[in-house]
C-alpha cells in the first residue's frame, strides 16, 4: 500500500478519475488497518486530483489539517508532502509568494531517508517556484541540481526536468536558452528511445513559436494532439493548453481558419471543465486572431472580454485565498477549542490539579515506560487530617480555600527540572494523588516528607483559627509488573496505616507481589491532628 501511494505521489498520471477512486479505496483500507499516516497520504492523493480539477478552496484546508497532524506527530514525509501540495495549490491561486514559502518548507522537511524520486519532485517544485517569483538565476541552479539527480534515476525524469527548465527559460524571455534545453532534452530522449508526452511536446512547440519556427511548431502541436486523442486524455487540462499553442502557431503561419477551429475547441473545453486560467489566455489569443483577420471591432470587443475575464480570474483567486485562509483560521480555532475542552475535562475545577480521568489516562503510560526503561514510579496518596472538622467549624468556603492552598503545595512536589513526567491530582474530596517519576523511591519519600512538614508548619490561623491543617501520606513504588490498581491499593493501605498511627506522617513501602512481605517505613512527627 505504501509503495503504491508513493508511486501515485510521484506521478499521478492522466486518468484522474481512476486515480481518485483508487486513492479513496486505499484510504479506507488504511483506516481499517488503523494506519493514520497511510490514510492521510491516500487523502492527499485525492486532494492532488481535486487540485488538478480546480477544486482549490475546498481542499487547501484538508492539506493544512494533514500538515498540522504531521507537525504534531513529527512525521516528516507527510509534512513534506502536505507542504508540496499547498505550494502547488497556492501557485494555481495566483499567490506565488505563498507557493514559494510552502515549497521551501517542503524541502526543509526532507531528510536522509527521503527516496531520490521524492526528493527530485520537491527540488523541481522549488526550481519552478523560484522561476515563478522572478528569481531566474536561483531557479537555474535548482534545475541543474534536479537534472543531476534525475540523471541517476531514469530517462523519463531526466527529460521532464529539462522540460521544466526549458519552459522556465521560455517564460523568462530567454528563448535561446530555452531552445538549448529543448535540443538537449530531445537528444537524451531520442538516444534512449523515450516517447515524449503531450506536455513536453507543448513546451517544444511554444519555444519553436518564440523562435519563429511556426511550421515546425504546428507539426509538433499536431503530433501531440494526435497522441492526446489516441490515449483518450480529452479530460486532462493539458488538452486546451495544447490547442491554444496550436492556434497561436497556426495564426503566425497564416492558416487563420484552422487557428479559429483550434481556438474554438480549446474555449469549449475550458468552459465545460472550468479551466478559467486557460480560458483567459484563449480570449487573449482570440482577440489577436480577430485582429489578424482584419475584424478590428470584434478584436476590440474580445480584448474587453479578455481584460474582464482576467480581472474576474484575479478576483476569484483573491476570493479563494480569502476563503482558504478563513477556513484555516476556523479549523485552527476549532482545534484550539477542542484542546481547551480536553484540558478542562482533565482538570479539577476547584484546585486546578489534574483529575481522576487524567490519572487513568497517564499513569498506565508512565508504568509501561518505566517497565521498559527499568525506572521506578512512586505513587503517593495524600489525605487532609480531620478535614470534616474544618468544614463543620469554619464553613465549606474555608474548607475550599484550604484545599486550594494545599493543592498548590502538592503541585510543586513533582520536580519540573527532572526528566520525569510526574504530576499531582485531586482524586475527590480531601484526597489527592502525587505521582513522581524520574527519581529514586528514597528521594521521592524525602520530598513527600518535606511536603508534609511544610503543610504542618504553615500558618493556617488566618483561615482555620486554632484548627491545624496536616496531611497523612501513603507511599509505594512500582516494580516492572505494577498496575495502576495495585499501586493505588498499596498506597491506600499505607495511608490507612499513617492514619492509624496518629496522622500527620508519611508511611511508605516498597512494592512486592506478596502483600505479607511489605516492610513499612514510618515517618512519624509530633502534633498529629
Amino acid at each position: 500500500m505504501a509503495a503504491e501511494l508513493q508511486s501515485m505521489e510521484i506521478k499521478i498520471g492522466h486518468d484522474l478519475e481512476t486515480a481518485f477512486d483508487r486513492a479513496v479505496a486505499l484510504e479506507q483500507a488504511a483506516e481499517a488497518l488503523g494506519d493514520t499516516v497511510l490514510a492521510l497520504r491516500a487523502k492527499l492523493v485525492q486532494v492532488d486530483v481535486q487540485t488538478r480539477w480546480g477544486e482549490l478552496s475546498s481542499v487547501i484546508p484538508v492539506m493544512w489539517q494533514a500538515n498540522q497532524w504531521a507537525a504534531e506527530n513529527d512525521c516528516r514525509p507527510l509534512l513534506a508532502r502536505s507542504h508540496l501540495l499547498m505550494a502547488r495549490a497556492y501557485r494555481d491561486l495566483g499567490d506565488p509568494a505563498s507557493s514559494l514559502e510552502h515549497t521551501v518548507r517542503s524541502m526543509e522537511a526532507l531528510d536522509e531517508h527521503t527516496p531520490p524520486r521524492v526528493r527530485l519532485t520537491h527540488l523541481m517544485r522549488l526550481a519552478d517556484a523560484l522561476g515563478e517569483t522572478g528569481s531566474v538565476d536561483a531557479a537555474r541552479e535548482r534545475y541543474r541540481q534536479a537534472e543531476r539527480l534525475a540523471a541517476t534515476i531514469d530517462v523519463e525524469r531526466h527529460v521532464t526536468t529539462i522540460n521544466n527548465l526549458a519552459y522556465a527559460e521560455y517564460e523568462a524571455g530567454r528563448h535561446d536558452l530555452a531552445w538549448e534545453a529543448v535540443e538537449r532534452m530531445l537528444a537524451i530522449g531520442t538516444a534512449h528511445g523515450h516517447e515524449f508526452d503531450v506536455l513536453i511536446l507543448d513546451t517544444v512547440a511554444r519555444v519553436q513559436i518564440a523562435l519563429g519556427h511556426h511550421d515546425e511548431a504546428v507539426m509538433t502541436a499536431q503530433t501531440a494532439l494526435q497522441m492526446n486523442d489516441d490515449q483518450g486524455l480529452q479530460q486532462a487540462a493539458a488538452l486546451p493548453e495544447l490547442l491554444l499553442t496550436l492556434a497561436i502557431a497556426q495564426r503566425h503561419l497564416g492558416t487563420l481558419p484552422q487557428a479559429q477551429e483550434s481556438l474554438e475547441r480549446a474555449r469549449l473545453i475550458c468552459e465545460e471543465h472550468g479551466f478559467v486560467r486557460i480560458l483567459v489566455q484563449v480570449l487573449q489569443e482570440q482577440a489577436e486572431l480577430h485582429a489578424a483577420t482584419g475584424d478590428h471591432r470584434r478584436a476590440f470587443e474580445t480584448y474587453k472580454a479578455y481584460h474582464a475575464a482576467e480581472r474576474e480570474l484575479v478576483s476569484r483567486q483573491q476570493e479563494a485565498r480569502a476563503r482558504t485562509r478563513q477556513a484555516m483560521f476556523e479549523a485552527a480555532e476549532a482545534r484550539r477549542e477542542a484542546e481547551l475542552f480536553r484540558e478542562q475535562a482533565r482538570r479539577d475545577p476547584l484546585t486546578g490539579l489534574r483529575n481522576r480521568r487524567y490519572v487513568d489516562e497517564h499513569l498506565p503510560e508512565l508504568l509501561s515506560t518505566a517497565a521498559v526503561t527499568g525506572s521506578t514510579v512512586t505513587v503517593a496518596l495524600v489525605d487532609l487530617d480531620h478535614f470534616k472538622r474544618i468544614n463543620d467549624t469554619c464553613s465549606h468556603d474555608v474548607g475550599d480555600q484550604v484545599l486550594v492552598a494545599v493543592a498548590k503545595m502538592l503541585d510543586a512536589v513533582p520536580d519540573p527540572t527532572c526528566t520525569g513526567l510526574g504530576f499531582a491530582a485531586r482524586m475527590g474530596g480531601e484526597e489527592f494523588l502525587i505521582v513522581l517519576d524520574g527519581m529514586s523511591p528514597a528521594a521521592a519519600v524525602a520530598r513527600l516528607e518535606d511536603l508534609r512538614a511544610s503543610i504542618a508548619a504553615r500558618s493556617w490561623a488566618p483561615l482555620t483559627g486554632e484548627l491545624p491543617v496536616t496531611v497523612s501520606i501513603g507511599v509505594t513504588a512500582s516494580h516492572p509488573h505494577s498496575t495502576q490498581g495495585e499501586l493505588i491499593a498499596l498506597a491506600d493501605a499505607n495511608l490507612y496505616t499513617a492514619k492509624n498511627k496518629g496522622r500527620n506522617r508519611v508511611c511508605a513501602t516498597s512494592v512486592t507481589p506478596f502483600p505479607e512481605r511489605r516492610r513499612y517505613r514510618d515517618a512519624p512527627r509530633p502534633g498529629a491532628g
